[in-house]
């Protein structure tokens, strides 16, 4: 029977790279000279230090532009509270989305069987999988899903014959 997955996951290695180049860019900048501006990444979630809050802007802001050169989509972060760590430092925990929340995948899963497509979807995890009799309604699913589910960036593997 013919599936898919639908996963929502971002590109470890793209992203330890678009952190890489934002640091790399930020100890160049002119405006960040002498300042302790700086992203730190840890498993799934990054941290991003500057001396102000101006600062911490501009830091969020190179990293999305490296993050979108690399093909990252930015609807992954999700980005926490500014804290204060002494002084006028400050740091800001953006933490990277991965997988499909269950309210995320029920929503999912309502839109699919609302379009009156001849597919199941069944939650697996943190992923969803869409099986149905026909090639092209798991390829009508796609596109649907494409088209309706905006707020999350959602990628489509594993299709199988």
């Amino acid at each position: 029977m013919p599936s898919f997955d639908v996963v929502s996951e971002a590109d470890q290695v793209e992203v330890r790279n678009a952190v890489d180049q934002a640091n790399k860019e930020i100890t160049t900048r002119f405006d960040f000279k002498g300042s302790d501006a700086r992203v730190e990444q840890k498993e799934h979630e990054l941290t991003a230090y500057a001396d102000s809050d101006f600062q911490l802007g501009q830091v969020r802001d190179v990293l999305t532009a490296k993050m979108t050169k690399r093909n990252v989509d930015v609807r992954f972060l999700d980005l926490g509270k500014v804290e204060k760590i002494g002084g006028d430092k400050v740091k800001q925990v953006i933490k990277i989305k991965n997988g499909i929340e269950t309210e995320s995948a029920k929503k999912i899963q309502r839109i699919i069987k609302d379009s009156k497509i001849k597919v199941q979807a069944s939650i697996q995890g943190d992923a969803l999988r869409v099986t149905g009799t026909k090639r092209d309604d798991l390829q009508s699913t796609i596109a649907l899903l494409k088209k309706e589910v905006t707020d999350l960036p959602l990628e489509f593997n594993n299709f199988r014959d």
